[in-house]
C-alpha cells in the first residue's frame, strides 16, 4: 500500500524536535511527507528552536538546526493531502495570522482528515478557528488559547498524546511516541514486527 501524503506546515523557529522527529518518522514508515513554510520555497531554510524544561517556569529556548523545506507553500493544495502535521514552537505565533495557512488548516478539518498538533500547534489551531466544542491538548501556556477558541484543553502529561476524532493533540516533544503512534492510527498505518 502506498503511504499518505502529508502537509506539515513549519514556521520560522518551530520547535526543532517536534520538526525533525515526526518529518522522518513519517518518511521512515512510508509516508510522503511535504514540508512547507509562507514565504519560503523548496531547498530554502527555517531555523528551529530547542525547548527544554530545565526546572524552570517555562522551557528554556536554545538554537536548534537548520531545516531544509522539501515544498514551496505558494504552490501546495490543500485538498491533495490526506493529513496534516504542525509543528509547536514560535511559528505558530505568526502561522495564525497567515489567511491562506487558516484556509489550509481549515481544509482538514472541514474534511476530516487526520490532524497532529503539538505542543504550540494548538495556538494555529485557535487561530484558524476549529477548536469550537473540541478536546485538544497542547503545551499549558496555551490551554487559554484552546478555552478561548471554545475548546475543552486536555490536560494530561507531557509524555502522553490526546485524540478526539481526527486532531491527535500532545503538550510537547517528550509525547513523540505516543503522539506519532495516534497520528500513525488516525492515517490507517500498521507497523507489524516478525516474530
Amino acid at each position: 500500500m502506498a503511504g499518505k501524503k502529508i502537509l506539515m506546515i513549519c514556521g520560522d523557529y518551530c520547535e526543532d524536535y517536534e520538526t525533525m522527529v515526526p518529518f522522518q518518522a513519517l518518511l521512515a514508515v512510508g509516508h510522503q511527507v511535504h514540508a512547507v513554510c509562507p514565504g519560503k520555497k523548496a531547498g530554502e531554510q527555517i531555523k528551529t528552536a530547542i525547548h527544554d524544561f530545565e526546572g524552570a517556569q517555562t522551557y528554556s529556548e536554545k538554537p536548534g538546526h537548520n531545516f531544509t523545506l522539501n515544498a514551496t507553500f505558494a504552490e501546495i493544495k490543500a485538498e491533495s493531502y490526506d493529513a496534516l502535521v504542525i509543528p509547536g514552537g514560535r511559528g505558530p505565533e505568526y502561522l495564525r495570522n497567515d489567511a491562506a495557512v487558516l484556509t489550509a488548516v481549515r481544509h482538514f478539518f472541514s474534511a476530516n482528515k487526520p490532524v497532529a498538533a503539538v505542543c504550540h500547534g494548538a495556538q494555529l489551531l485557535a487561530g484558524a478557528g476549529v477548536l469550537k466544542g473540541r478536546s485538544c491538548s497542547a503545551y499549558p501556556a496555551c490551554k487559554a488559547e484552546v478555552e478561548l477558541a471554545g475548546g475543552h484543553y486536555a490536560d494530561i502529561a507531557v509524555d502522553q498524546a490526546h485524540t478526539e476524532g481526527n486532531l491527535v493533540s500532545a503538550p510537547a516533544w517528550p509525547a513523540h511516541p505516543a503522539w506519532i503512534a495516534q497520528f500513525l492510527a488516525l492515517l490507517g498505518t500498521k507497523i507489524t514486527h516478525a516474530s
